[in-house]
């Protein structure tokens, strides 16, 4: 390696003893800091799987998936680097087995090798090499994450890369850290570091010594535990870091400062802090958190919420931090009631009365929409705040559309494909794909333009939390971008517009527009293709305290300290609401 390299640093972030350990919230954590640090960082994650991406993987096996700007749909860590980060990361920083192999091979089939024989070693571990370079070129720091444990045979060839990295940039501009886990068995009441040597020596064997030790466990890590691990690592003492359990994710960049990681790690890196951190806007929203003035239920009415008898809530976990993001905005905290569904069916709706509002998160297929529908009625009927995302907006429209517009046989044709009034039908664009069980990398992904009607709830509630003007400037580089242009779409110099990411193949069907309105629904945004087409975008109620729902995922872009404007609004109603009924129950006036 030359001694005159200039190019990024890198962090390489592994995981010990058992899956989610927590490397992607540490990652995370380490990154925040090194920007409070005045360094620009950027995340990687590589994922062993075999699949091309995380599209067509089931929420309840893998978790939610993550939709980037640019259509990647992606695993669920690079949506705690973005919310930490505050960063719009593209696909290209997510690697899988299946991307890399996937390439090699169509590049064996163009030749491009000169009739070598094409192996994992050189070739698999070089294109890896390579994309991490690639994806880190444009920051000061990277930190890549590599997802499984430590000893799992398929990371043996992301392992091998990362110390061919080395090797190119120098073991100067390479730091490792380990996340492991000690166990403390209920029958002796000890905290136990063997799991975590173990990892030690599994990293070793792969010519990789960790730098750092990031030790998860409930409570924190004591001396005696940390002098142990020193012995099996060969660190010194102070790079052992405690990483306890912590009521909100993030107080982790926090606890990590207390024991002096930034520093110790641009020590490391042999960098100097550019900026003197200040965490004070984060740890007031924190303290928000920990200590709020109010306090709502709210109950999400899931598909992918169960299975077995778990509660799988990480299929919604941008919905779960949204709502944290605006309550911590709003110094409220918000208690959520998962419910399966498919066990509203045919239920009274009593049990949902307790609630301040009903969410209603995406989700695909029928599986349970009698249950969604119903849960959707109560709250329109009953004025309880209600968010619908995607399939929320979706079944709010056949919702309204049988109730109130009188087309008792309206439908979603992704329920019922045969049904006569479909005002939910699959985009024109995307039968040919469906035919040909084109599944993967199909939908309408990534961010679109939406504008919004003028004197609309949207609007004031965009406009309020600052996203109008942030969102113009990036529409403004989209339209230069010929790669970024069709997402655009056309905007008038009269209209106003915003970004959302989506992820579906059905929209609100054009034909059945006009009725709705008649019958009082507002569509209050819509995306204009370069044809004229619109696709409905948002819907509200103007006489309802919040009836919102939108077609797209805006919980992909909420961050801690710039909640996204719908969740904010959901939960300033339901505070209201809230504050109402106690009203009433003393006798008082219906106002705030």
């Amino acid at each position: 390696m030359s001694s005159d390299y200039r190019g990024p640093k890198y962090i390489v972030v592994s995981g010990g003893v058992i899956s989610g350990v927590g490397k992607g919230l540490a990652t995370a954590s380490i990154g925040k800091i090194l920007q409070q640090y005045g360094y620009k960082v950027t995340a990687i994650k590589i994922d062993p799987y075999l699949n091309y991406d995380a599209g067509t993987l089931r929420p309840t096996e893998h978790g939610e998936v993550w939709v980037t700007d640019d259509g990647g749909e992606i695993d669920l860590d690079l949506g705690n680097y973005e919310r930490f980060l505050a960063l719009d990361l593209p696909r290209q920083h997510n690697l899988t087995t299946g991307q890399i192999y996937h390439t090699v091979i169509e590049r064996e089939r163009r030749g491009e090798y000169l009739g070598q024989t094409v192996q994992p070693v050189p070739h698999i571990t070089d294109e890896i090499k390579n994309r991490v370079a690639e994806a880190a070129e444009s920051s000061d720091i990277a930190l890549v994450e590599i997802g499984g444990t430590i000893g799992d045979d398929e990371n043996r060839p992301f392992l091998f890369a990362m110390k061919s990295l080395e090797r190119d940039v120098g073991e100067e501009n390479m730091l490792y850290a380990l996340v492991t886990y000690l166990p403390v068995p209920a029958h002796i009441s000890e905290m136990k570091t063997k799991p975590t040597q173990q990892a030690i020596r599994l990293l070793s064997e792969h010519g990789i010594f960790p730098d750092f030790i990031l030790c998860r466990a409930v409570d924190p890590i004591d001396e005696p535990r940390k002098k142990k691990i020193t012995v099996s690592a060969n660190i010194p003492i102070d790079r052992i870091i405690s990483a306890p359990d912590s009521d909100t994710q993030y107080q982790v960049p926090l606890d990590y400062e207390k024991e002096g990681l930034g520093e110790k790690i641009l020590n490391h890196l042999n960098l100097e802090p550019e900026t003197t951190p200040d965490w004070s806007n984060w740890s007031k929203l924190i303290g928000r958190i920990r200590d709020p003035q109010h306090h709502v239920k709210v109950a999400m009415v899931g598909k992918y919420v169960e299975i077995g008898e778990y509660e799988l809530t990480d299929s919604y976990i941008s919905v779960n931090q949204s709502l944290e993001h605006a309550g911590a905005s709003l110094d409220t905290d918000v208690q959520i009631s998962w419910i399966d569904s498919k066990r509203l069916e045919g239920l009274s709706f009593e049990a949902l009365a307790e609630f301040d509002g009903v969410i209603v998160p995406g989700a695909f297929g029928e599986g349970g929409a009698d249950g969604v529908l119903e849960a959707i009625r109560f709250a329109r009927e009953d004025g309880v705040p209600f968010l619908g995302l995607c399939y929320g907006l979706q079944m709010a429209v056949v919702e309204y559309a049988r109730n109130v517009a009188g087309l008792l046989d309206a439908s979603s044709a992704e329920i019922d494909p045969d049904g006569p009034n479909a005002v939910i039908d699959i985009q024109y664009s995307q039968r040919e794909i469906i035919e040909e069980s084109r599944y993967g990398g199909t939908m309408r992904l990534g961010g679109y333009a939406a504008v919004l009607k003028r004197d609309s709830r949207l609007i004031d509630l965009y406009e309020r939390l600052g996203r109008l003007e942030d969102d113009a400037a990036r529409l403004e580089k989209m339209r230069q971008n010929p790669n970024e242009n069709f997402r655009v779409g056309v905007i008038l110099d009269s209209e106003r517009a915003v970004i959302e990411r989506h992820r579906h193949r059905y929209e609100v069907s054009p034909k059945f527009i006009d009725l709705l309105e008649e019958h009082g629904l507002v569509f209050s945004g819509f995306h204009r293709r370069d044809d004229g087409t619109k696709l409905m975008e948002f819907i509200e109620l103007p006489n309802h305290p919040f009836f919102v729902a939108t077609q797209a995922h805006p919980e992909f872009k909420s961050r801690l300290e710039q909640p996204s404007p719908l969740f904010y609004g959901f939960m300033e109603a339901c505070v209201a609401r809230q504050a109402i009924n106690r009203r009433q129950e003393n006798g008082q006036p219906e106002t705030v």
